[in-house]
């Protein structure tokens, strides 16, 4: 096939966006989603990375095209959808405990990639796919392309045409071996699992591996998996083992815990009323 024979240099992440506006203790908002936060984690480690997504026409959407150019990711794919931007509202507890009570995906679900945005995720030597409701066509594609596809199965149904399928088990353990063997059954190469501070397993059908969390002291866990993505996808592109890419999925994760919002960013202040 013709498109085996592409050259291929940079990553890319493919996905869901959204505003997260967090309320209670705290007010305020941040730009965030899988695929954004992955992105902007990536190019902080130095990679060159573009994001294909959608937002809707109105100040949220320019807020997340704003600040993904502002922290140096290619916006080229980034499309604009009738609709609105997806929102997501997080209540802040007085012990700090963070609970979703509204997401909507919005147009960052209605997004679907030409083909055109797939010849050009195809030049790309690794893309991580967040949430996307069309992931088994875009994993096809993007595998037909020569390319290798990473992909959040906690928020994308699907494991065939994966080279790494990433889950969450949080710290249940057997469950997280549950899940490793479930993806590779489903036709995954490689599951890695990661059980919040408990660290994180991977399994390719054959072998184990296990990393332990960091010890830190957590100022808000939004991202972390995201940004364990980001440590591991950047290693695994270069070629580095499992044990290395887990390692510093385990470092980039603890350094996100360290700040509000998925990436360090200045947030903006939620208006009362908004939606509490």
């Amino acid at each position: 096939m013709h498109h085996q024979q592409t050259e291929h240099s940079g990553l890319a992440t493919i996905g869901d966006n959204t505003v997260d506006q967090y309320y209670g203790t705290e007010q305020t908002s941040f730009v965030g989603g899988n695929a954004v936060n992955v992105a902007v984690k990536l190019r902080t480690l130095g990679a060159d990375v573009a994001y294909a997504g959608a937002v809707g026409p109105d100040a949220d959407g320019e807020r997340i095209r704003r600040t993904l150019e502002e922290e140096g990711v290619d916006t080229s794919l980034l499309v604009e959808l009738p609709g609105i931007t997806s929102v997501s509202k997080i209540r802040v507890e007085d012990d700090g405990e963070r609970v979703i009570f509204f997401e909507d995906f919005a147009t960052s679900a209605d997004y679907q990639p030409s083909e055109a945005d797939l010849d050009a995720l195809g030049r790309r030597r690794l893309v991580h796919i967040g949430m996307n409701p069309f992931a088994d066509r875009i994993r096809r594609e993007l595998r037909a392309r020569g390319v290798l596809v990473s992909q959040d199965c906690a928020v994308s149904s699907g494991y065939a045409d994966l080279d790494v399928a990433f889950c969450s088990a949080g710290d249940d353990r057997p469950e997280a071996e549950r899940l490793a063997r479930e993806a590779i059954a489903g036709g995954a190469r490689l599951a890695v699992v990661t059980c919040g501070p408990a660290g994180s397993i991977a399994h390719d059908g054959e072998r184990w591996w296990e990393a332990a969390a960091q010890p830190i002291e957590v100022v808000d866990t939004t991202g972390a998996g995201d940004s364990y993505i980001a440590g591991f996808v950047h290693r695994f592109a270069q070629g580095a083992d499992v044990q290395t890419c887990m390692i510093e999925g385990s470092r980039v994760a603890a350094l996100t815990c360290q700040h509000w919002g998925g990436f360090d960013q200045v947030p903006q202040i939620v208006r009362e009323g908004a939606g509490a």
